[in-house]
């Protein structure tokens, strides 16, 4: 099965100011494309033809496969991890992990920049679930993501330099104070249910 790239969850002008659809249109349009044509060039007549996308990252050896399958994986949850609808908390079973964890939102978002802006290179920045059903920040490099492991992503901030330097240039930290204006608690939420 073809691989497709999906649609945003909200207009392309939705983000801004914090992110432009000039962004969106290079980041979206070229940089999530591209990882969906490779995926697709690379499983075409071969045994992960119709294998699901999370079967191939979690079966795929490190190199173009995994880091295709991956990107495709991260940027559809990364553009899940963002919402029109800005200014929100986390509620419930997920604000009470976050303050049993940290001790408040205000720590954890501190906590989270601090490891997000430290990310050397190109990666991401996760809340995840862990096991034994607490909260963790984790970070990632390259194309990795937290379903090779034991942890459940709840919300990702994508920090490769192609997710912010329109908007931000070399300013990560910046970009990652925007982020939280926009980040998706209702989707963080879900995933910790």
């Amino acid at each position: 099965m073809a691989h497709e790239l999906p649609a945003l969850p909200y207009d392309k002008t939705a983000l801004a100011p914090e992110i432009s659809s000039n962004t969106l249109d290079f980041h979206y349009g070229k940089h999530h494309q591209a990882y969906v044509n490779n995926l697709n060039n690379l499983i075409k007549d071969t045994d992960n033809a119709s294998a699901s996308l999370e079967d191939i990252i979690k079966k795929a050896p490190a190199g173009g496969l995994f880091n295709n399958a991956a990107q495709v994986w991260n940027h559809t949850f990364y553009w899940n991890s963002m919402s029109a609808t800005k200014g929100q908390a986390p509620k419930g079973a997920l604000a009470a992990a976050i303050d049993k964890k940290w001790g408040s939102f205000d720590k954890f978002k501190e906590e989270f920049t601090a490891k997000a802006v430290g990310t050397f290179g190109s990666g991401w920045a996760w809340l995840v679930k862990t096991a034994d059903g607490g909260v963790d920040i984790e970070t990632t490099t390259g194309a990795g993501t937290p379903i090779t492991g034991a942890n459940k992503p709840l919300i990702t901030c994508d920090v490769w330099e192609h997710a912010y330097y329109l908007d931000y240039q070399n300013l990560r930290t910046a970009y990652v104070a925007a982020w939280f204006n926009i980040a998706n608690w209702a989707f963080a939420e879900s995933n910790f249910a």
